[in-house]
């Protein structure tokens, strides 16, 4: 599929035939299996000022939180006790924490559970990303969000997608499983950027893909933005999963905040074959306000929405993205 293509399906008016392809790819590539992701948004600090982010350094209407080390390796227990095999440390860009602090998290959840380590915490220098990866760490996602450079440096004020794009780069040198991720709907997106954001994703070789629709949040500068369309939504997953048929894709936070009803069961109808519960601290989960309203996803709704798609959750050690790290010694 082209570029050429690629624009067609994306100005289709409904994107049911090309969910039930990529569902068929899903089905041959990863089986029925959902792989469950636990959350934990351990602190909504950020030093950046993305002005379509809530959680953004000039937000000062969000009550901020950051957890203790010990809070942290708490939550993650708990996911491992529900028997999700991989624990997901979510942060802003927050660098109250240092390398050698998460580095010392991340050797705690090893040394306890036997579960995936995932880092999300934005961008550092990249001799923090060789410190996590000593310590054990398997996994960073890091969205991309747009493939248009000038359209992401107005996003992002005093970011640049090059930048993003070489720690993607050396963090895949390091050894990690990538994943990247897209918002449909941004002000100032076309169709044109949406394309070039599903061959982006097939050039970087992700292990996985986060596509959500923009939300929206009251107190950015886009707080008067529609959000982005659902169909088109589910058309890039479908997209995606087509074009990169051993990736991994979540239904996302974001399209269940979108459409609460349906939004994840329509993820997983798309080629997605990933949910990611929410175990962060009961008293602070409504505080990681990325946008306005953002859902909570709980085990047990990742678990009916799961069996409502006729799929079954994947056992502790059915996990194919899941490997432990191997002695780190290239960067030594």
């Amino acid at each position: 599929m082209d570029r050429t293509e690629i624009l067609r399906q994306l100005s289709q008016s409904s994107p049911g035939e090309l969910m039930m392809r990529a569902d068929l790819v899903r089905a041959w590539h990863h089986g029925d299996d959902v792989h469950l992701r636990g959350i934990v948004e351990f602190s909504n600090h950020c030093i950046r000022n993305c002005v379509y982010c809530g959680l953004r350094r000039d937000n000062r209407n969000l009550r901020r939180y950051r957890l203790s080390p010990d809070a942290i390796v708490a939550a993650a227990m708990q996911v491992a006790a529900a028997g999700v095999a991989t624990v997901v440390l979510q942060s802003g860009d927050d660098f109250a924490y240092s390398a050698t602090d998460l580095a010392g998290i991340i050797r705690q959840i090893k040394a306890r559970a036997d579960v995936a380590v995932t880092l999300s915490v934005g961008e550092r220098p990249f001799s923090h990303y060789e410190t996590w990866r000593r310590a054990g760490a398997d996994r960073y996602l890091l969205k991309h969000e747009t493939a248009n450079p000038d359209l992401y440096a107005r996003l992002h004020p005093g970011q640049r997608l090059e930048a993003r794009l070489a720690i993607l780069g050396f963090l895949k040198e390091l050894g990690y499983q990538t994943g990247n991720g897209v918002i449909v709907g941004l002000p100032g997106q076309t169709l044109e950027d949406l394309a070039d954001d599903v061959l982006l994703t097939r050039r970087l070789d992700a292990d996985m893909c986060g596509i959500g629709p923009f939300m929206p949040h009251s107190a950015t500068p886009l707080s008067g933005v529609s959000s982005g369309a659902l169909d088109i939504t589910l058309r890039m997953i479908a997209l995606i999963r087509l074009l990169c048929p051993r990736i991994h894709l979540p239904a996302t936070t974001a399209l269940a905040t979108l459409a609460p009803e349906d939004g994840l069961y329509l993820g997983l109808m798309a080629g997605a074959n990933v949910l990611m519960p929410d175990f962060t601290p009961a008293q602070w989960q409504g505080e990681y306000a990325l946008y306005d309203h953002k859902a909570h996803i709980a085990l047990a709704q990742a678990r009916s929405v799961t069996a409502r798609a006729s799929r079954r959750v994947a056992g502790w050690n059915k996990d194919p993205g899941y490997k432990e790290s191997e002695p780190y010694a290239k960067h030594a």
